[in-house]
């Protein structure tokens, strides 16, 4: 029987977030309501309910501010926000707090086995995972490249180590390439399962800008979700640009909320006279 709207949200609630979100970390911990990590490529925070308002708000994002800034070597991190929480107005307080928003993202949930339909590849494409037919570091490095050509910026772990970590827990994570007559890779896209859950995440999903409306990427989403399911997965969530979001639903899955991350850039502090 498919779930219901509200027991999607209720399930992404309940398990995708705090410590489930601190997975592959370099280091997290507690403050008050909040999760606070150092990851490979910056600072993240991240909380269930906050049940704190007003003051007593801003005084914690000032916290956490001064923790990163003191206490870590990151440049910058992420506090992640979603459309449903409370209190409404923590999005104006970041802010506030110099904190800049990225783009908005749905946060989009549904059955695996509903995405799990072979489909056929345009001619010339071929589609395989990674380290399968080639080298695990080539191969995540020029997927690592597409993304950042489809997305303007790094758009996620470290080449390197997101290969160890593949190579290290391949029935937890994968990676996805699809290539073109040429060896060029056009579209790619990451699974993780989230551990402890019935739930796996697709992540970093791109496809090149010549080849997107061709049904390359929801090949890319079938394979992962097929993946998924000989894992035991029962749900995939999503947290998606409104490039992939039709594609998804047409799969099935549902949008059960919005994701927006906002970030704050550390300047050193200044040095007295």
């Amino acid at each position: 029987m498919t779930a219901t709207t509200g027991e999607l949200l209720a399930a992404y609630d309940s398990q995708l977030r705090l410590e489930a979100e601190m997975v592959g970390a370099l280091s997290w911990h507690r403050h008050g309501p909040l999760v606070r990590g150092v990851l490979e490529h910056g600072g993240f925070v991240s909380y269930r309910e906050l049940g704190v308002d007003g003051d007593d708000l801003d005084r914690l994002i000032a916290e956490t501010v001064a923790w990163y800034r003191d206490e870590t070597d990151v440049a910058s991190f992420e506090w992640k926000t979603r459309g449903h929480d409370r209190p409404a107005d923590l999005p104006e307080r970041l802010v506030a707090h110099g904190f800049v928003p990225d783009p908005a993202e749905t946060v989009m949930m549904g059955r695996a086995d509903l995405l799990a339909r072979p489909l056929d590849l345009p001619a010339g494409i071929t589609l395989r995972r990674a380290g399968e037919g080639g080298d695990l570091l080539d191969d995540v490095a020029r997927a690592s490249r597409l993304q950042t050509d489809v997305f303007g910026r790094d758009a996620g772990p470290d080449a390197r180590l997101l290969a160890a970590r593949l190579a290290a827990e391949p029935d937890r994570t994968g990676l996805w390439l699809a290539e073109d007559a040429a060896g060029m890779v056009v579209c790619a896209g990451r699974l993780e399962v989230v551990p402890g859950t019935d739930v796996a995440g697709l992540w970093g999903g791109a496809t090149s800008a010549a080849w997107r409306g061709r049904g390359i990427y929801r090949a890319v989403v079938a394979a992962r979700a097929q993946a998924a399911l000989a894992l035991g997965v029962v749900h995939l969530h999503s947290d998606c640009t409104e490039m992939s979001r039709p594609i998804l639903e047409r799969s099935g899955l549902v949008a059960v909320t919005t994701t927006t991350p906002y970030l704050c850039s550390l300047a050193p502090p200044r040095q007295p006279i």
